[in-house]
């Protein structure tokens, strides 16, 4: 297992091997970073994630929010979203990741989670409307939580920690052959926001 605690500063590739995943670390000063943080919980429009599993629908506590460029339609655990118009303060956070990043995006899945007893379990981002082994944003707001990537042959895990203000990037084959998740932990009693940028090929909008 391989730990990458403190690290603040740009990580050309946290997986030893089949993916890219770069840490830009802090790309927001910690006056900026509070502010969209509070910003973004009062303004966006959070609800109670759902799935489809073995039939049965179910709401988690985590809160999600779908933005985009279009109505693009995203699909995930067997239910879908569709995207709404992108806020001021949603853009601006776009532009400062794409010029950090070289990258272009033309969505954003945001996730809310309230405390750290709220978590995300293994998985890997393959939804067929995205670009394949196209790059997804991973900016972090709130409290600093610790995340995990585990290849899917080996087993291997390489951990973070996401940092109020940081930038992650993933890339390449990376969700090809490796889940990531993020761990619950009692030890965090306050939220934190992440927004995942993304990039949208399908072609999928809803009618106006």
């Amino acid at each position: 297992m391989l730990d990458l605690f403190n690290q603040s500063q740009y990580l050309s590739n946290l997986l030893p091997k089949d993916g890219t995943v770069n840490y830009y670390g802090k790309i927001l000063n910690t006056i900026d970073a509070s502010f969209y943080f509070k910003s973004l919980l009062d303004t966006i429009e959070w609800k109670n994630d759902e799935a489809i599993i073995l039939g049965k629908h179910i709401f988690t506590s985590r809160k999600v929010a779908w933005y985009g460029d279009k109505k693009y339609s995203y699909t995930y655990s067997n239910t879908s979203k569709q995207a709404l118009p992108w806020t001021e303060e949603l853009l601006r956070l776009k532009d400062l990741v794409e010029k950090k990043s070289g990258e272009q995006f033309n969505s954003c899945l945001l996730n809310l989670y309230h405390t750290g007893d709220e978590g995300m379990a293994w998985h890997s981002d393959g939804e067929k409307m995205l670009k394949p082994n196209g790059a997804i944003a991973s900016l972090s707001l709130g409290a600093e939580r610790l995340f995990k990537f585990k290849h899917k042959q080996s087993n291997e895990v390489v951990s973070i920690l996401l940092e109020h203000g940081s930038l992650l990037i993933m890339k390449d084959q990376t969700q090809h052959n490796w889940v990531h998740r993020l761990p619950p932990t009692k030890k965090i009693k306050t939220p934190r926001i992440n927004l995942t940028f993304r990039t949208i090929v399908d072609k999928i909008v809803l009618d106006p």
